[in-house]
């Protein structure tokens, strides 16, 4: 895929960092040392680590050279590197390792959780939030707009490039016999302008593999499409906004010393 657009990233922010911040709520660390921000984006959830303790070394990594450059202007002070998670290996074994909405482009979830658990110094803590919505409508519409003759053969395998996320059940029992689990799943409800804001926050993320392998004329063809199927599905509410609900799965792992 292209590089990430910051800027458009951003346009949501406050939607996107409210989780972030119910997940770093949870954390149950009085005093890291070392905390890593894995997928950290613009930094704004690194911001929000930092803020919590600002005595800890802060590492924030992402694998988009525009967003790295983007957290360094947001926060010069903090150390911001580019890695890809998959392959990611700390230097050190951190006290906490923090990914906000990153690990679902990151494939293998039943070895991936582990092996971040794996390098955490003993009791520190895995703090996970993961976006659980590819069963709904804009997901959904997604791919069914992709299966469009016009636009299938330039997109080919373009719905596969997101893991699918396990099932809470699934985390916890892949979990449970390493660490202390804190798990739990919330349903946010985002009131929206219109179909075309909806369609505006989609094409910073999900839109992304569909949206990349096209050209400008396809892009256009295929988002009109989409934002189509977008106003069906999301009517207008008493007071004329869309409720766009967005499922999210929480995981806080601690790991036994």
């Amino acid at each position: 895929m292209a590089d990430w657009n910051p800027a458009l990233y951003r346009r949501f922010e406050d939607e996107r960092t409210r989780p972030a911040a119910e997940l770093l709520a949870r954390v149950p660390l009085s005093a890291p040392r070392l905390a890593v921000d894995l997928g950290c984006g613009p930094g704004n959830s690194t911001e929000l680590i930092v803020q919590r303790y600002p005595d800890a070394t802060v590492i924030g990594t992402d694998n988009s050279p525009a967003m790295v450059e983007a957290a360094r202007q947001r926060l010069p002070g903090v150390a911001f590197e580019l890695s890809d998670i998959a392959a990611w290996q700390p230097a050190e074994p951190p006290d906490l390792v923090y990914a906000n909405a990153s690990l679902q482009w990151v494939p293998d979830h039943t070895r991936l959780l582990p092996r971040l658990l794996g390098t955490l110094a003993p009791g520190g803590v895995l703090a996970v939030q993961v976006p659980d919505n590819l069963d709904e409508p804009t997901h959904v519409l997604m791919r069914e707009t992709a299966a469009e003759p016009r636009f299938a053969a330039a997109l080919g395998d373009a719905d596969k490039l997101r893991a699918r996320v396990l099932s809470l059940a699934a985390c916890y029992d892949l979990l449970a016999p390493l660490a202390e689990v804190d798990i739990w799943g919330t349903i946010y409800q985002h009131p929206m302008a219109d179909a075309a804001a909806i369609v505006q926050w989609l094409r910073s993320t999900g839109l992304r593999p569909f949206l990349d392998p096209l050209g400008p004329a396809l892009q256009a063809e295929f988002l009109a499409a989409y934002q189509r199927r977008i106003e069906a599905a999301y009517p207008a509410r008493a007071d004329g906004r869309r409720l766009l609900a967005f499922p999210r799965l929480f995981i806080v792992a601690r790991r036994r010393p």
